[in-house]
């Protein structure tokens, strides 16, 4: 079960603020492409559940994970997580032709497979979005702010995965409070976004 802390800020200010203020905390800058998969008769979205490839960089590494029935109430993300590192030209091979992921060799892809009896139809790629992640160390919390930019625009939010989230948010939004900066719960997971086809409002 992966749990996570996840603020909304409103705007690229709030996030230059934030990421200024942080500066001497920073520990790396990820840049990530993040693409969907579903069954051809949505398989995995109506069992709510999510399969992902997210490659970091210029093909550095990809990463395929398997969420499902995530939950988000009030700035805390719970969701069943399931990952596992795959070889970038692979990983591509499958986003130029879904059906390769019927025969990749994969834990994941077979678990996909097998639990959610995808049909003859096979996968569709439902398409994605990139995203710069810049790390922090700060206050024994491991930060994650995000600049996600969508065809439709870009949002901008605080992530942090931790064992106590309420703790853990209490400490963020003190922080966010004693700079001015301005921020809201996350009310939908990046992919809810990118599905909507809207920025949340």
């Amino acid at each position: 079960m992966e749990v996570e802390v996840k603020i909304r800020l409103p705007d690229s200010s709030a996030h230059r603020a934030v990421s200024a203020l942080l500066s001497s905390f920073h520990r790396e800058t990820q840049r990530q492409q993040n693409l969907f998969f579903d069954g051809a008769a949505g398989e995995l979205s109506s069992r709510r559940a999510v399969l992902r490839l997210r490659f970091y960089g210029d093909d550095i590494r990809c990463v395929v994970s398997l969420k499902a029935k995530a939950i988000l109430v009030n700035g805390v993300s719970r969701v069943e997580e399931d990952e596992e590192e795959l070889e970038p030209s692979i990983g591509h091979d499958c986003v130029a032709d879904p059906s390769k992921l019927s025969e990749v060799d994969s834990r994941i892809f077979r678990r996909v497979r097998d639990e959610f009896e995808v049909g003859t139809g096979g996968f569709v790629c439902l398409g994605g979005f990139k995203n710069v992640r810049d790390v922090f160390e700060w206050k024994g919390l491991k930060l994650e702010l995000d600049e996600t930019m969508y065809d439709f625009g870009t949002c901008f939010e605080i992530e942090c995965e931790s064992s106590n989230p309420e703790e853990a948010k209490q400490v963020i939004e003190e922080f966010l409070k004693e700079n001015g900066i301005s921020y809201s719960d996350s009310e939908a997971s990046k992919f809810a976004i990118f599905r909507s086809g809207k920025l949340p409002q």
